[in-house]
């Protein structure tokens, strides 16, 4: 049974099999399908920033750990259940993978719990920059002067919205960037897997582990008797987390990269619109000055990547 367009379980074409050519419209689809995705990770982040004012969060991990299980076994069911066998040769990309999205969540939530929802999404879209550094500098990847200055760029936007040394940074600004170190351990390693390992694998374990963690944490936070409209909540939460998980996936595989991937950066506009909404948070000069610096890096650095890509 072939697996549908935007299913998880989706495999990239192995090397030897040449990639089909780009369809007209293909390009549109993938980044809207990224659009979507950042809509889904941005709703998600809200709605757990909002029921952990109230629940206690190692809780709601927990409780949205379970529910985002259920869905992905429903979904895989779609296309033959869920292929859990991980080949010897995966097992520690694995493991480093689990610890970067373990450390990555719990940071990220206990950050969010603590910051406006726009800022702490500006810090974390440093994040391609810091895959594109430690590729170069774990795996041998090239890196060009240009790409190295964009780099510098981004972290110099990243130290404008966090501003170290005035009343704005603390130990919650620290856990941001731990949250993005995290991320990209997850990234890189995820870079080591055979082509037979499936997305839905791949988020299964994770959403395992986050769950696990979640549970044994709460074990000594407490848990309190969920409400309706918030076990309502974190079932929405968990849909607009796999939803964005399964847009990502689809859109980097239906479009060209350097169309699709600077449509990450809308997750900051959804982060501002949301935080401004529920929260009433509305960032200021720095955070924009510094959120700009970041974007422009960024998509300086897909164009570039693009460039060269067609010159090779």
């Amino acid at each position: 049974m072939v697996a549908p367009l935007i299913s998880p379980l989706r495999r990239t074409r192995p090397a030897s099999i040449r990639p089909e050519p780009l369809q007209p419209g293909d390009n549109l689809r993938g980044a809207g399908l990224m659009t979507l995705s950042m809509m889904g990770f941005g709703c998600n982040d809200a709605i757990v920033k909002f029921v952990t004012q109230e629940m206690p969060l190692y809780q709601a991990i927990t409780l949205r750990g379970s529910f985002v299980m259920l869905a992905l076994v429903l979904l895989a069911q779609r296309s033959g259940g869920l292929r859990l066998r991980i080949a010897p040769d995966a097992r520690w990309p694995m493991v480093l993978r689990l610890i970067g999205e373990v450390g990555s969540t719990l940071l990220f939530l206990n950050a969010l719990q603590r910051m406006a929802i726009g800022d702490l999404t500006a810090v974390m879209q440093s994040l391609p920059l810091v895959v594109m550094l430690g590729a170069a500098m774990f795996f041998g990847e090239s890196l060009g002067w240009r790409r190295i200055v964009a780099v510098m760029v981004g972290m110099v936007g990243v130290l404008v919205i966090l501003r170290p040394g005035s009343g704005t940074f603390g130990i919650w600004s620290l856990a941001a960037l731990g949250a993005m170190a995290m991320v990209a351990l997850r990234d890189l390693s995820t870079r080591r897997f055979s082509r037979d390992i499936t997305s839905a694998t791949i988020a299964f374990y994770a959403a395992v582990m986050v769950t696990l963690t979640g549970l044994v944490l709460s074990l000594g936070q407490g848990w309190i008797l969920p409400s309706g409209s918030q076990i309502l909540l974190l079932v929405l939460s968990s849909l607009f987390l796999t939803v964005g998980y399964i847009s990502a996936v689809s859109a980097m595989r239906i479009g060209e990269i350097s169309a699709v991937a600077p449509f990450r950066y809308t997750s900051l506009l959804w982060a501002i619109v949301l935080g401004m909404l529920i929260f009433g948070d509305w960032p200021d000069l720095w955070t924009w000055v510094g959120s700009g610096l970041v974007v422009g890096a960024g998509i300086y650095t897909i164009w570039r990547e693009a460039q060269m890509g067609r010159r090779r």
